[in-house]
């Protein structure tokens, strides 16, 4: 076994953090986390999610077709967006679609807004259909990490609009199960403390292997907690009060 020892600022880092109306952005995503999607490196993402993009674009041919028009803002950018939305739009048009300063998803680089490419390209609702390249890149991309982040019907749990073109990266095998179940990030976090770690786990079969995974609450200063040094394990912390503990145990 081995002892893995956690920070308290450690809750508001990992793939699985939720940013909404409720949990604010606690610290954003800058400088060498950030790499660049697309052919004119302006629009940069989390690297890890960049890397799983790019190859999963790359593999479906899908680079002269869609477009990533929108990833990290810092909290100016987001600012001036709503902003600009507030007179351009009314509050009406600005509060379903454009999130408030500093609970944005955007802040994290964790979110990336793709449209089909095509001459003319709303900033803000760009078009991403679900037939055709667009349809095909959904059924691919919950198997690589991203899950479509606001779906229809979920809007009173979101808080935001339905919103076909913002995906969000959580990772594998976290996307597919929760494409699979229907939920929300809010939803699945929910579901995930109904898991504390040390007892009975979720279990799920990604790609070959049992995933277990289990919620961790966190400790007032520190946490600490064991596993097993041969199974390889990842760390996420939800931005609330606890931590999603990943194991690849098959």
């Amino acid at each position: 076994m081995i002892t893995v020892s956690l920070s308290k600022n450690d809750v508001h880092n990992g793939s699985l953090i939720l940013v909404n109306r409720d949990c604010p952005v606690y610290a954003e995503h800058c400088g060498n986390r950030l790499m660049p999607v697309g052919d004119n490196g302006k629009v940069l993402i989390e690297k890890s999610a960049a890397n799983v993009l790019k190859k999963l674009m790359r593999d479906m041919n899908l680079g002269e077709k869609i477009i990533a028009t929108s990833g990290y803002r810092s909290k100016e950018k987001q600012t001036k967006l709503y902003e600009n939305s507030l007179t351009d739009n009314g509050l009406e048009f600005t509060a379903k679609y454009v999130a408030l300063p500093d609970h944005s998803e955007h802040q994290t680089g964790l979110a990336v807004d793709l449209a089909l490419k095509q001459r003319d390209i709303d900033d803000i609702r760009p078009y991403f259909p679900y037939t055709g390249d667009c349809g095909a890149f959904r059924e691919k991309a919950t198997v690589a990490g991203f899950i479509e982040r606001y779906p229809e019907g979920k809007e009173k749990i979101t808080g935001i609009a339905h919103e076909p073109w913002h995906f969000r990266y959580v990772g594998a095998p976290h996307a597919k199960i929760m494409h699979e179940m229907s939920v929300t990030l809010e939803e699945y976090h929910l579901l995930m403390k109904e898991f504390p770690y040390g007892e009975k786990p979720f279990k799920f079969d990604f790609d070959g292997s049992t995933v277990s995974i289990s919620y961790l609450a966190a400790g007032s200063e520190q946490t600490v907690f064991e596993t097993e040094s041969d199974v390889p394990f990842s760390v996420s912390g939800d931005n609330m009060n606890g931590y999603i503990i990943t194991k690849w145990v098959g």
